[in-house]
């Protein structure tokens, strides 16, 4: 049984953020000190991270399911709660992460290239981060938001400079552990190669990689054989070798259709005719290979390949063929891009964006969609008055109220925030003439008061004054 796993599904669940507290500090003597609610932690993002000593997915075909853990709520006396611990998911090189439908969200390439496939939720606020000059006690603090969740393909594609194609038997991995120290299965029945095999080459000054791709056959690339499986372990090498059997004991075949079967086959792949090729001969020590290499290779040439005629098992014509793909290789390389060094890309917010939207959908609801208004949901505990009344105040700041009326909504009319099968659906009320001015003074608590001087309150209120300009609402200390 392989124990080599190329491609799996991952479900994956960030943690969740804390929620906020919501108390009031007493001690001896002064009952009510003041809110003092910390905040919640944030929850833990799962993250991954490729490993150079990581070479196959198995694990996470056993284990599909992983999750980071939730950060902790917060206590009284301004304690905040214990961020969540990232999740770190070790990946070989060369994965690519997917989503369902087979969009590439991310190509990892290069040890410690990270992708974050959860983001952790934000923490709530308590009621002491939650205090202003308007709102002195707040009976109320923010919850947590929930983790992000995501089902995710990796699939594992060999990072390799060159590329050994073939039928099953031709003496792939024969070559590959003669030419560097990798010990393939190798054994005389086709398709003993049942997963990709690595060998690092050194050939003068150049070291690459090479990369022993199980047999193809007719119809690989449509799933036959194994070709399917692992015709994507060539996609990202640079260097393809045709390795041709000279001496099969097969009637039907030669080197010329195995080559031209093989090329289909690539072909039909996708993304590859455009490849650098060269054509090995194998097993020229029986002399029945002998005769025929010597006979097909001027044919193999005026096609424009560069042909080598070796034996694997003798140890023939080994020396020239690992120069000749140092040679190609060290080519390929030159011929890349370099790569510019990282720029940072700021796309400023466009002066109209308000950062939502609001639209009547078929059957008369609206709906409300934005990053801020269905955070602010989440984070409310609608069986709290005065949070929910806080939640009016922060859409109401943000517009959210007179879009409703600009887009013709009424008392009474349902309004949705949030999507189809996670939204709060509620009877709207109009609140844009009176409930801002009337509900901003939500949690003054007249028992925290002290008597005043006259310029003490002057300054009391030019700052009420001030804060009522500003976007304090939307304060998040993380």
């Amino acid at each position: 049984m392989t124990t080599f796993v190329d491609r799996v599904e991952l479900h994956v669940a960030a943690g969740s953020g804390g929620h906020g507290c919501a108390s009031v500090h007493r001690e001896k003597f002064k009952p009510l000190g003041g809110p003092d609610g910390g905040n919640g932690g944030r929850g833990g993002d799962v993250i991954l991270v490729v490993d150079q000593s990581v070479t196959t997915l198995l694990d996470y075909h056993h284990s599909p399911h992983r999750k980071a853990t939730s950060g902790k709520p917060g206590e009284g006396g301004n304690r905040s709660g214990k961020d969540g611990q990232d999740l770190v998911l070790p990946v070989p090189d060369g994965t690519v992460v997917l989503d369902k439908a087979g969009n590439i969200l991310a190509d990892l390439v290069g040890q410690g290239t990270t992708y974050v496939a959860a983001e952790g939720g934000r923490g709530g606020l308590g009621n002491a981060a939650l205090s202003s000059a308007r709102r002195k006690a707040p009976g109320f603090a923010l919850l947590g938001v929930p983790g992000g969740m995501q089902d995710i393909v990796l699939e594992l594609k060999t990072v390799a400079d060159v590329a050994l194609v073939g039928y099953p038997s031709a003496g792939k991995s024969s070559l590959i552990s003669v030419l560097s120290a990798a010990k393939p299965k190798i054994a005389d029945y086709p398709f003993t190669t049942l997963v990709p095999n690595l060998g690092v080459v050194t050939a003068g000054e150049t070291v690459y990689t090479i990369a022993d791709v199980p047999g193809l056959i007719p119809g690989a690339s449509q799933g036959k054989g194994l070709g399917l499986e692992f015709l994507r372990h060539v996609e990202r090498c640079s260097v393809l070798v045709h390795i041709l059997d000279t001496a099969t004991l097969e009637s039907e075949r030669d080197p010329i259709s195995d080559l031209d079967i093989i090329e289909e086959e690539l072909k039909q792949y996708g993304g590859l005719d455009k490849r650098p090729r060269m054509v090995v001969l194998n097993k020229i020590d029986v002399p029945d290979g002998k005769d025929l290499a010597e006979m097909v290779r001027p044919d193999l040439e005026s096609r424009g390949y560069r042909v080598f005629e070796v034996s694997a098992v003798a140890h023939m014509g080994l020396k020239e063929l690992s120069f000749a793909l140092a040679e190609m290789v060290a080519a390929a390389r030159a011929a890349k891009p370099k790569e510019e060094a990282t720029r940072i890309v700021i796309r400023p917010k466009a002066v109209d964006d308000a950062g939502f939207t609001v639209v009547q959908e078929e059957d008369g609801l609206f709906r409300v969609r934005g990053e801020k208004p269905e955070r602010w949901v989440r984070q409310t505990d609608f069986n709290n008055d005065e949070a929910v009344g806080y939640l009016a105040d922060r859409l109401n700041r943000l517009g959210v109220e007179a879009q409703l009326m600009k887009v013709g909504a009424r008392s009474g009319d349902g309004v949705a925030i949030g999507p189809e099968e996670n939204a709060v659906v509620f009877d709207w009320e109009p609140t844009v003439m009176a409930g801002a001015e009337m509900l901003g003074r939500r949690g003054e608590d007249h028992r925290l008061e002290e008597p005043r001087p006259a310029a003490q309150r002057r300054r009391d209120k030019q700052a009420e004054r001030d804060e009522s300009q500003k976007e304090y609402d939307d304060f998040e200390p993380f």
